[in-house]
């Protein structure tokens, strides 16, 4: 294992501003979306859709790795360049799906286990020379009455870390997938107890097995209500939510601090960063969705912005003429805009009114800190 090499291909993948391309669809799932364009999906039909996708002007802008299938990562484009070869060249990491789909777990109706350790240490090695630096591996857990089991969740754990630790063994950087499926009707509430339990177990089996967390990708689930949910998560239990997610931010800092006080390793700094960036995030993503301008203010700007086209216009179109309709509609909208300023200061009074929440959450969120 090549920790450096494994670090810095992580770091690569997870470049700001950039996505990972999936590109691993088997041969019954992309023929499945070649039939609703009423595409033959021949072998040299699945190599062109995969070429313009590679070969998308200034893609490299926007993906920071592509995940192939086995068919994909042994094909070429028409200059006959492998597929690998290619996306290096534009800077992007080439990688692999390695895991077989998930199965019926014996004895456990309902459940799933995923499949494709078998024979996995030596594909690693082969997909490793043709150009292949980091895997994918899904484990898929559902919820519904009596199930997941914890034995379920357990197996799909130990699957996820015994693929780990060969990917790293091979230079490998593995993408640890454990997906709380979305379908179901369970409860915003059930789908939180299921991911942290889900989680709980990967991570206790990723430290059973040694595995070289720097370089390692996570991709957990979103905590959501069920799609079939009878009532998705109402503001309250959103609110309550938001409150608990801000809680264990908390702690995970505290720790992550004192973490940083008594053990100042590459791990704990590591952590830290990825820790300030979640929080980032998650912040900018609920400021994003209470702090918008209101419908209000764009109908007004917009009516503000055609009439003073139309002004414009009318007053070039008679250039040499006197313009009353001009000399009064500007001093009319420099009031409305005036006016304007004035409602929006009074966020609770007027005809515009706008949230105060983000304050009200901020101030919130320093009175628990003290």
């Amino acid at each position: 294992m090549n920790r450096n090499e494994l670090e810095s291909i992580a770091r690569a993948m997870v470049a700001k501003g950039k996505g990972i391309l999936a590109a691993d669809e088997s041969g019954g799932t992309i023929k499945k979306r070649f039939d609703t364009i009423k595409l033959e999906s021949t072998e040299e039909a699945r190599r062109t859709y995969r070429e313009l996708l590679f070969t998308t002007p200034n893609v490299a802008d926007y993906i920071s790795g592509v995940i192939l299938y086995d068919e994909t990562i042994r094909q070429k484009t028409k200059d006959g360049t492998p597929f690998p070869q290619h996306l290096q060249k534009l800077g992007i990491v080439p990688g692999i799906k390695v895991d077989t789909g998930a199965k019926p777990l014996a004895g456990f109706p309902n459940e799933t286990i995923t499949e494709g350790l078998d024979g996995l240490r030596e594909r690693l090695a082969d997909y490793y020379k043709l150009g292949a630096r980091f895997a994918k591996w899904r484990a898929v857990i559902d919820i519904g009455a009596g199930f997941p089991t914890q034995f379920a969740i357990d197996s799909n754990a130990h699957a996820l870390a015994r693929y780990a630790a060969l990917c790293q063994e091979a230079n490998i950087v593995p993408i640890v997938e454990p997906e709380v499926l979305m379908d179901g009707d369970h409860s915003i509430e059930r789908c939180e107890e299921v991911t942290s339990n889900t989680l709980a177990s990967v991570f206790q089996q990723l430290y059973s097995h040694r595995i070289h967390l720097e370089g390692m990708i996570l991709k957990p689930n979103m905590v959501i209500s069920g799609k079939k949910a009878a009532s998705r998560a109402n503001p309250q239990q959103v609110a309550e939510a938001l409150r608990r997610s801000e809680e264990i931010q908390s702690t995970l800092w505290r720790h992550a601090e004192a973490a940083a006080r008594e053990a100042p390793t590459d791990i704990t700094a590591t952590f830290i960063e990825t820790l300030n960036a979640m929080i980032d995030t998650g912040a900018r993503r609920v400021a994003a969705t209470r702090s918008r301008i209101p419908p209000g203010v764009w109908l007004i700007l917009m009516v503000v912005a055609a009439i003073g086209c139309c002004t414009s216009g009318f007053a070039a179109g008679v250039s040499g003429v006197r313009a009353p309709l001009k000399n009064l509609l500007l001093p009319l909208l420099l009031s409305l805009v005036t006016l304007l300023n004035f409602d929006l200061t009074s966020a609770r009074k007027g005809v515009i009114r706008v949230s105060r929440q983000p304050l009200l959450d901020l101030q919130e969120s320093f009175r628990r800190a003290n």
